[in-house]
């Protein structure tokens, strides 16, 4: 039940922040988000670039969040907690890059 209560914690944080090298919050990097969505809506390059600048700030909340939650975090659980804490975010972060590979192909 504990192991559940973690995992579902973790589901709710925002999950770009854990570790960003240019993605979105989908595991999607921001590029390529960005070409799919001025295909599908055939977007201008005005348009494009307003989005991007978008996505950016959305990133920097979204790191700024996880940032103040993973300090707070830190303050509540023992350093034996925040091992297994931080073993079971680098869990969930390759299997989120296991799923986002399978998809891509």
């Amino acid at each position: 039940m504990q192991n559940r209560w973690l995992y579902a914690m973790f589901l709710a944080m925002p999950l770009t922040a854990f570790a960003y090298t240019g993605e979105n919050d989908y595991g999607q990097p921001v590029d390529h988000k960005l070409e799919s969505l001025t295909q599908l809506l055939q977007l201008t390059p005005e348009q494009k670039s307003k989005l991007e600048t978008i996505f950016k700030e959305q990133h920097e909340k979204f790191r700024a969040i996880h940032e103040e939650s993973h300090s707070r975090i830190k303050q509540v659980l023992n350093p034996e907690q925040m091992r297994k804490m931080d073993e079971l975010r680098k869990q969930h972060k390759e299997r989120m890059q296991e799923d986002a590979q399978k998809s891509a192909r």
